[in-house]
C-alpha cells in the first residue's frame, strides 16, 4: 500500500511492522524481523520520521531508541494529509501562482483560463481542508458519514437560497474564468 501512495517498499514495511506491533519497537528488531539491513531500517526510520509518522520511545536503562506509530488512527491520517498537502498541494499550488504573475502564457487565452481554474480549484479545495482539518474526530466522521445525505440537503437548500452569492465560494469553469481571478 505504501509504494501506490509514494513511498518505497521498505519504508512501507517498516511503517507497516511498527503499526501492528504493540510495543515500541528499535532498529535491531525491526532489522531482524524484516530481514533488512541495519542501515536500510535506519534510512527508512529517518524517512517515517520526517513526515511525523512514528514517535521516538526512550526507555529507563537503555539508551536505544524505540518507535513506534501515534495510537489514533485519525491522528495519522490527518498527519499524512497534512504533509502531502505541503509536499505536492502547496508548491504545486504556488508555481501555478508564480506562473499566472509571469505573463509566460500571455496571449493565450484558453491556457490562461485553464491554469485560472485548476488554481481556483486547488484553492477552493485547499480552503475546505482549512475549515476541516481541526475538527474533533467525532464531527469529522459525522461529516465523512452525510455521503448521500448531503446531496439532498444541498438539493432541498438550492430551491430556496441562490446557488451563488456573498459568502460562497465558487469555481469558474474554463469559459467563465477568461483568465481572470474567480470571485469568493
Amino acid at each position: 500500500m505504501g509504494s501506490r501512495w509514494g513511498i518505497n517498499r521498505t519504508v512501507g514495511q517498516i511503517y507497516a511492522l511498527l503499526f501492528v506491533s504493540e510495543d515500541p519497537l528499535n532498529a535491531e528488531q525491526i532489522a531482524e524481523t524484516l530481514r533488512y539491513s541495519r542501515s536500510n531500517v535506519s534510512m527508512g526510520l529517518k524517512e517515517l520520521q520526517a513526515w511525523k509518522l512514528v514517535r521516538l520511545k526512550h526507555f529507563p536503562g537503555d539508551r536505544r531508541e524505540y518507535f513506534t506509530t501515534p495510537d489514533d488512527l485519525w491522528e495519522i491520517v490527518r498527519t499524512l494529509v497534512e504533509e502531502r498537502k505541503r509536499r505536492e498541494i502547496d508548491p504545486t499550488l504556488s508555481k501555478l501562482r508564480e506562473l499566472q504573475l509571469s505573463g509566460e502564457v500571455e496571449g493565450d487565452e484558453y491556457a490562461r483560463a485553464r491554469l485560472a481554474e485548476l488554481s481556483a480549484l486547488i484553492e477552493l479545495t485547499t480552503g475546505w481542508y482549512e475549515d476541516v482539518k481541526h475538527l474533533d474526530t467525532a464531527r469529522l466522521v459525522q461529516l465523512l458519514t452525510l455521503g448521500a445525505a448531503v446531496q439532498d440537503l444541498l438539493g432541498k437548500a438550492a430551491k430556496v437560497l441562490p446557488l451563488t452569492g456573498a459568502g460562497r465560494r465558487r469555481t469558474p469553469s474554463a469559459r467563465e474564468a477568461g483568465g481572470g481571478r474567480a470571485d469568493d
